[in-house]
């Protein structure tokens, strides 16, 4: 069994769905694998951190979760622009965006995730890939949150690169989110 921890630990991977440990430990046994699964949680090697989807230890990448808790998503909005310094409320919330409204809770964190039209979701403008997931640019992240509230309060907009903004801003194809786009701007 050390040697199915070993695999996992060397995949580069901090958590996994019973695609990848089947997939990593070559079982395509449903049963075998459900076995397997069932003992190395029981024993203590991996986490069971949500229905189906497991980690080796408590030193996960939370962003790596969100990407696997619901798919297709990003993480993006508030999370991002904590992280970017323009919204100064500290939360521990991970604010994602997908094609349904969803709501998680993981370890005591929750995870959240709007519901945004397919056009915009799949559209990869100010898109980041990093090591298993996905992350919206400061920018997207920031059209994302005016798209879907309409009126929100930023701490502050000084980093915001307007003219990336009005290069991703087309995706959207919404003539009220350019025209709040530039209010915002104007605050500046």
């Amino acid at each position: 069994m050390e040697n199915s921890i070993v695999k996992l630990l060397k995949s580069g991977k901090t958590v996994f769905d019973t695609k990848d440990l089947s997939i990593l430990w070559k079982i395509s046994d449903k049963n075998t694998l459900k076995s397997k699964i069932y003992y190395l949680t029981k024993s203590e090697k991996i986490r069971k951190l949500h229905y189906g989807v497991y980690a080796v230890d408590s030193k996960y990448d939370k962003y790596e979760l969100a990407g696997k808790l619901k798919h297709p998503s990003y993480v993006s909005m508030e999370t991002v622009l904590r992280n970017e310094g323009c919204i100064f409320q500290y939360s521990e919330e991970i604010i994602c965006v997908s094609n349904l409204n969803r709501n998680y809770i993981c370890d005591g964190v929750k995870y959240s995730y709007r519901k945004i039209k397919d056009e915009v979701l799949y559209n990869k403008a100010g898109i980041f890939y990093f090591n298993y997931y996905s992350i919206a640019s400061k920018e997207r992240a920031f059209l994302d949150l005016i798209y879907l509230n309409k009126n929100y309060y930023f701490d502050n907009l000084n980093n915001i690169n307007w003219d990336e903004c009005a290069k991703i801003v087309k995706i959207y194809n919404n003539k009220s989110l350019i025209k709040r786009l530039t209010e915002y701007k104007k605050l500046c």
